[in-house]
């Protein structure tokens, strides 16, 4: 394989990736907890979009289990986050890897 041939398919890699990634910014990952009363949701590029929490679950004198509930919607979303970058890119790079600039 010669050179030019090289250049030319990592800058359409390069130019598929940074398409890749802009996409996965407008996909929105909900994750959940406690049958849905805290959810939290991401982008595909694992920025945390907003968290929601059900009135119900809020209660003073249990901080702990309400913090419990959000790191477990968070991680959750992040999870299912990490998969769709994961096989958006596997898509692009053949395998080589997830895209190394997410979290």
């Amino acid at each position: 394989m010669n050179m030019d041939k090289l250049l030319k398919q990592a800058q359409k890699m390069q130019a598929q990736m940074s398409i890749a990634k802009e996409d996965l910014a407008k996909t929105i990952i909900e994750g959940e907890a406690g049958g849905g009363v805290v959810k939290a949701k991401v982008n595909g590029n694992g920025e945390v979009l907003s968290i929601s929490i059900s009135p119900e679950v809020v209660n003073p004198n249990d901080v702990d289990m309400l913090e419990d509930l959000i790191l477990s919607a968070l991680k959750e979303a992040f999870s299912k986050s990490k998969d769709v970058a994961d096989k958006s890119m596997s898509s692009i790079t053949g395998g080589m890897g997830r895209n190394p600039g997410w979290i």
